[in-house]
């Protein structure tokens, strides 16, 4: 006869606890307290004056508020009328910015590899003077403006294009350039595309010099026999990343241009909204009406607008693993 299994009395043993969120996080934070002292200050940059401020404005987007009393929740109000009632905005703002971001993006991107290029032509001891001479005008725009393009385009007879002009017998009586509005626009993408030369075309001059120069050698064996091969074949792939950089930096560079229209001009909006861009419009409706809850929705379609074409740079210029 089989003996009976003898009943177990002791009690059973309950699973260990889980740590509760907090207890992880600061468990994690104590074993990676390194790593997160280095991003700190990037992380709180980044959350005190991107993240917080786009929140903010995506929140106003949706109130009416004149920097004074609350803000007022008043739904899609806003969106509504920049969609149906804003004349200006897309009469002029955006056809003006397109405009603007078609000719000085594309130009000045293409400008700045073509300059990158012969600059990494140029012997070493003269490379550091001449990207400091293309650099230079997007370091001190402003008073590059004050100094030299005001001066060009002064509308008396002591600027220098009326007095060449002059001169030529091409025009009878001084122009008012930067109060014409056939012709203010036009000066704006001048002056833009002098002063494009930005981190962009740093970038570009890296990626040049570290292109590794055994792929030249490899490109000459494989039948590559011209300057503009070796840079289609060659360079332009090799240094991708930083093409796509620059080209995201010639996008976002063009959309939120909206200063210079003021400082040739003098004045906001210019004249006959010739040069208004949507920088110019939020600025207006932003600090001259403080018309907060409205230039909060511009702000956003600004975003969007900056996202949706980084987006198309980066099918151009991006590829997978990058």
């Amino acid at each position: 006869m089989m003996a009976r299994p003898e009943l177990s009395t002791a009690l059973p043993v309950a699973p260990p606890q889980r740590a509760s969120l907090g207890m992880r996080f600061v468990q994690e934070l104590r074993r990676s307290a390194l790593s997160y002292a280095f991003i700190a200050p990037f992380f709180i940059v980044f959350l005190l004056f991107i993240a917080i401020p786009t929140l903010a404005a995506a929140i106003l987007s949706f109130t009416t508020f004149n920097a004074v009393e609350q803000p007022r929740f008043i739904g899609w109000t806003n969106y509504i009328n920049l969609l149906t009632q804003d004349l200006v905005f897309w009469k002029h703002a955006i056809p003006n910015t397109f405009k603007f971001a078609i000719i000085v993006g594309p130009v000045g991107y293409f400008m700045s590899f073509a300059l990158a290029w012969f600059i990494c032509k140029l012997p070493q001891r003269l490379r550091t003077y001449y990207t400091l001479a293309m650099y230079a005008p997007s370091l001190t725009a402003g008073v590059a403006m004050a100094v030299v393009w005001l001066i060009v385009f002064s509308g008396d007879r002591l600027g220098y294009l009326n007095g060449l002009l002059i001169r030529l017998n091409l025009i009878d009586s001084p122009q008012l350039w930067t109060q014409d509005p056939r012709y203010l626009l036009t000066i704006m993408m001048i002056v833009s595309i002098w002063s494009s030369m930005g981190i962009g075309f740093l970038a570009m001059i890296a990626g040049i010099q570290n292109v590794d120069t055994q792929l030249y050698e490899a490109g000459k064996i494989d039948g590559i026999k011209s300057a503009l091969q070796e840079i289609w074949y060659i360079t332009i792939p090799a240094m991708k990343p930083q093409m796509l950089f620059g080209a995201i930096m010639a996008v976002v560079g063009t959309l939120k241009a909206g200063a210079i229209s003021m400082e040739l001009s003098g004045v906001n909006p210019t004249p006959g909204y010739s040069g208004h861009l949507i920088i110019n419009h939020i600025d207006d409706f932003g600090f001259i009406r403080f018309e907060m809850g409205y230039a909060a929705t511009l702000s956003v379609f600004l975003l969007v607008l900056v996202y949706a074409t980084s987006k198309i740079c980066m099918k151009l210029f991006g590829s997978r693993g990058e």
